[in-house]
């Protein structure tokens, strides 16, 4: 996963005009603040602000403090799912998912419907009984789907996180903390599905048992602030309300999170343009771009050039220069036939010596196989059809 560095706050930081008209105060509030603290009048008991990429810190309020995390918890319901299932599965709904209290997706038993239908569904419309039936049909149960996720937690380096449940009700035993979820959010944008699944504002179901079979995302973000491009709202009455927000501008993937903000939509816009105002985007590489050529035998080519896949870029803090590197990653040469498109070596991208972001390099045209002895059999075959 992307290294995290914690970096310090920027100097003579900008308080965003929202922030400053929250009210009430938030120290006569009772919410523990820091003297440094950049953005006083949030109203969150915890918060913090990341670039995915790096994992560096933009600003945070109690980072680690143990907190509960309701429905942001099926953020890593829905990584385990990706990791460890098939979006093309078909799940069948058990009863044990059907009439789980909270937000539901109201299935009934013997439902059937694509993992990946399953899964947007469920991050639009917080269903906990659609949790129930991912985790069932990955693990057998959800206490053993749960310990996954604890697992999956500790191997991102969220330690401070434990799960007994997939969907998030309340649990003595089921905590987070806000860095921890900003950590397993990262994770989640660097799988290939994932942004595609939380950033879904509107959707069809066939399987829906609502008439007009449409469902609209909980996630206001995704059309009120722009770059907006996900996660997860949560609320219980001992989490507070909560969200994971995420936006991506010039390529600068940025993530907030607010626990326990009875304002946190006003806050999380606030800690997101405070980000974007102190970063700046520093290009690693676009889509597309040559990036590397590679030999090629047995072709009518003797080599090709390698394009990067996706863009990389990271957000650099305003009054910083990082070092940023490329290593690639290939084999000496690759033999005929080749496809375009096909995964031929990655870029290896650096942050001070830190590893943030892996890019597959793809093969820029096709390459069929070709020898002489190839070409002579060619030739007979083709004089031999003359022939006859």
């Amino acid at each position: 996963m992307p290294a995290l560095v914690a970096i310090a706050q920027p100097a003579n930081p900008v308080i965003h005009p929202a922030a400053k008209a929250v009210k009430p105060n938030a120290a006569a509030a009772g919410i523990r603040i820091a003297p440094n603290d950049a953005m006083p009048n949030l109203m969150a008991r915890s918060a913090i602000l990341i670039e995915a990429k790096t994992g560096n810190i933009l600003y945070e309020r109690n980072k680690d403090e143990r907190r509960y995390p309701a429905s942001t918890t099926k953020i890593m319901t829905l990584i385990l799912a990706l990791e460890k299932g098939n979006l093309d599965d078909m799940v069948t709904v058990g009863p044990n998912a059907v009439g789980i209290e909270g937000s539901s997706l109201y299935l009934e038993k013997g439902d059937k419907m694509p993992l990946r239908e399953l899964l947007t569904g469920m991050m639009m419309q917080s269903g906990n009984d659609a949790t129930v039936a991912v985790a069932e049909h990955i693990a057998g149960s959800v206490p053993a789907f749960a310990k996954m996720m604890t697992d999956k937690a500790r191997e991102i380096g969220a330690v401070g996180t434990n799960f007994v449940n997939a969907h998030g009700l309340p649990d003595d035993n089921h905590y987070t903390t806000a860095h921890d979820l900003a950590r397993i959010t990262a994770y989640g944008y660097s799988l290939p599905e994932f942004e595609s699944i939380v950033s879904v504002q509107d959707a069809d179901f066939n399987w829906l048992h609502d008439a007009s079979k449409h469902i609209t995302s909980e996630n206001k973000l995704l059309w009120q602030y722009r770059g907006g491009n996900g996660v997860k709202t949560g609320y219980t009455e001992r989490a507070g309300r909560c969200v994971v927000s995420a936006a991506k501008r010039d390529g600068v993937q940025l993530i907030a999170v607010v626990l326990d903000d009875p304002v946190m939509w006003t806050d999380a816009y606030a800690m997101l343009d405070y980000g974007f105002a102190h970063t700046r985007p520093s290009a690693f590489c676009k889509a597309g771009e040559e990036l590397a050529k590679i030999k090629v035998a047995d072709a009518r080519i003797n080599e090709m050039p390698l394009v990067a896949a996706r863009e990389s870029v990271i957000g650099t803090l305003n009054d910083e220069n990082p070092k940023l590197e490329k290593k690639i990653e290939v084999p000496d040469k690759i033999s005929a036939p080749v496809k375009k498109g096909d995964v031929v070596g990655k870029a290896i991208c650096y942050v001070d010596g830190n590893v943030v972001d892996r890019v597959d390099l793809l093969a820029a045209q096709d390459a069929a196989y070709h020898t002489f002895w190839s070409d002579f059999t060619a030739w007979i075959t083709k004089l031999m059809k003359g022939l006859f």
